[in-house]
């Protein structure tokens, strides 16, 4: 059907040429010639400069002494032919062209084709149906069937207190009575509010694959459009889309790009974007009600939706789905293990102990990685060593065994992580070290990753700046190995990390007695760290800024404090770092006392082969970017 509409397209393409060239050809003559006068035309015949001429109707033809094809208007003289016989002149006739309907359709024939195809590309580009190019403003919505892959609420786990929020609305759908019964009414609204990845999407095809009513999904970008009004006009359409197939349910995800505040862009008013979320705002509650339409949509930006979109009557429920805890994680991963062969060795929940912060996309990563690290292995069964792989490979970036480096590019690299680890390992509210390694992976080319024993959910200040000590102690340990003058550009990571926290705990935490209890961070929206922008006096500006470098200057003092203390495990610890590039938290332990890691426990092989089992690399590229660091510390958290 396609080809044939294209083979179509191309035929009326190529008509619509030939008739251009045949009607500018039929007029190149004329528009080619030159006009004399009748006179002028008459004398030269009587002079015997013209030897023939072509009669085609009123106009009469012929070339001139200067070889230059003229022609001149016979103004009615009968006697025209019989004086130029006269003169021994050839004359040439064509026969006039008939008068009809025909030659007027012809001559119009060229617009009407360019117009057909003008509506054919109008319609390819409004994505061809929809009412064709007279459909701009209809709605987009599509309408969900089981045959494009039923979800329910067995598919979805770790958010039950969500699930449960949307399974009183299905329950709505199948047995209004229950409630109707007591004066309950059917939410209008659920908002499902929560970070990427955490299964927001997820949800609400389980609420179409659960409540047997017609379900409409569409993105918040299908609204807008460059043209004033046309987002309207779509909301008008899906409703009354929705309105013919009552009870039903309206899904619109990432809702934000319709739905930001008013006032807060340019255009005013008479925005686009404004106009189409007013239209929403009267359709889901306004003078006339849609009873029956359920409207679920989806954000992780709820920070910045209209005030007037988020009160009850609009949207009643506003559901958060967060990201999972250890038994949330637990759950996902016995969900998206359905489907794959598992070795006997794995353990799941061990899996959701290690992943702390996950999301369940993250998850369901996690999972698809460790079955195709088997795969590529040639393994039957997925094992505990493939998703050791994958966990490291998703947290930590593939690893660049492929990567030059100098031998004194790695033993730097090995000292820097090695300062990481040490002061790790001695601070008690660092999390526990769970890998370090001197193989690049991702943009760095070493890493320590530290994973928490349990979910974090708030932050402390002892806490805080234990953190900023191990993140400045690669910067430490190399000033201790090398001196002021051979540091490297390798913490630029950790630099950052460091400054990135410390800025929250005096402008957003109120850890710092000097400036006290005070937020300056909200007066930036999407807060970066800097102050420049901040409606405060210089004096604070100054005060801020003196506190963040205290921070991190008590930082690195106690992480150069502990690597000079603990000198000799420190040296240990780099050089088994050199001798076996990956090590694991419990064979960092065993190196630091002087005993040899455990052959076969490290999870990329690097503990049970030796140094020359690994690639030889002794040449230095021409042109090599060297990437930053990185601490491998988790992410500021949000409290």
């Amino acid at each position: 059907m396609g080809n044939a509409r294209n083979l179509a397209f191309w035929l009326v393409l190529l008509v619509l040429v030939l008739t251009l060239f045949q009607v500018l050809g039929g007029n190149q003559s004329s528009m080619s010639s030159e006009v004399v006068p009748y006179s002028e035309f008459m004398s030269k015949v009587d002079d015997g400069t013209v030897n023939t001429v072509d009669i085609d109707g009123e106009k009469v033809y012929f070339v001139d002494s200067d070889n230059r094809r003229k022609y001149t208007i016979n103004p009615g003289d009968d006697t025209l032919v019989s004086e130029l016989l006269d003169k021994d002149v050839t004359v040439e006739g064509k026969p006039q062209e008939e008068s009809g309907i025909m030659p007027f359709i012809l001559s119009f024939l060229p617009i009407f084709l360019i117009i057909g195809v003008w509506i054919y590309f109008m319609n390819r580009m409004q994505g061809g149906g929809k009412g064709g190019a007279m459909g701009f403003g209809k709605s987009r919505a599509k309408l969900l069937t089981e045959k494009q892959g039923r979800v329910t609420f067995d598919d979805v786990a770790g958010i039950d207190e969500a699930k449960e929020e949307l399974e009183e609305i299905v329950e709505f759908l199948r047995n209004p009575q229950k409630f109707s019964a007591l004066g309950g009414k059917i939410p209008k609204g659920a908002l499902l509010v929560g970070p990427p990845g955490t299964g927001k999407t997820l949800l609400a095809r389980a609420i179409a694959g659960e409540a047997g009513v017609p379900f409409f999904t569409i993105s918040g970008s299908d609204f807008v459009e460059m043209f004033v009004g046309v987002g309207a006009s779509r909301v008008r359409d899906m409703f009354e889309q929705a309105k013919k197939n009552a009870p039903c349910i309206l899904f619109i995800d990432e809702i934000d790009a319709v739905g930001r505040a008013r006032g807060a862009g340019y255009g005013g008013g008479n925005d686009e974007r404004e106009q189409t979320l007013n239209q929403l705002l009267v359709e889901m509650d306004g003078f006339e009600s849609n009873e029956g339409i359920i409207i679920v949509a989806a954000t992780n930006r709820r920070d910045v939706l209209d005030p007037a979109l988020l009160r009850p009557g609009r949207f009643d429920r506003q559901i958060t789905v967060p990201n999972p805890d250890i038994k949330g994680r637990e759950k996902i991963l016995n969900v998206h293990a359905r489907k794959v062969p598992l070795g006997p060795n794995v353990d799941l929940r061990l899996i959701a102990r290690g992943t702390p912060g996950f999301s369940g996309a993250d998850l369901a990563n996690l999972v698809n990685e460790a079955a195709l690290t088997a795969a590529r292995i040639g393994r039957r069964q997925v094992t505990m060593d493939d998703f050791e792989h994958a966990k490291d490979k998703v947290m930590m970036g593939a690893e660049r065994r492929s990567m030059v480096l100098t031998d004194e590019q790695k033993e730097k690299t090995a000292y820097h992580e090695a300062g990481h680890a040490i002061v790790g390992l001695k601070l008690p509210k660092c999390d526990p070290v769970y890998k370090a390694t001197i193989i690049p992976r991702g943009g760095a080319l070493g890493m320590v990753m530290s994973l928490p024993e349990m979910d974090k959910l708030q932050m402390f200040k002892d806490e805080a700046r234990q953190r900023i000590a191990m993140t400045m102690a690669g910067k430490a340990a190399e000033i201790f190995k090398y001196g002021e003058e051979e540091v490297s550009s390798g913490p630029v990571g950790d630099i950052q990390q460091a400054s990135q926290l410390a800025r929250a705990m005096v402008m957003r935490y109120g850890m710092s007695d000097k400036v006290g209890n005070v937020d300056y961070a909200e007066a930036a929206e999407g807060y970066s760290g800097n102050t420049a922008g901040f409606s405060v006096s210089a004096h604070t500006k100054e005060l801020i800024e003196e506190e963040v470098k205290r921070f991190i200057d008590e930082g690195y003092a106690e992480a150069y404090r502990i690597i000079s203390e603990n000198a000799e495990e420190f040296e240990r610890l780099a050089q088994g770092l050199l001798e076996y590039e990956t090590l694991t938290g419990d064979e960092i332990k065993r190196v630091i006392a002087g005993q040899p890691p455990q052959p076969g426990e490290d999870d990329d092989g690097g503990a049970s082969g030796k140094k020359e089992d690994a690639p030889s690399v002794t040449a230095i590229p021409k042109t090599k970017k060297k990437p930053k660091d990185d601490s491998g510390l988790e992410p500021e958290p949000t409290v």
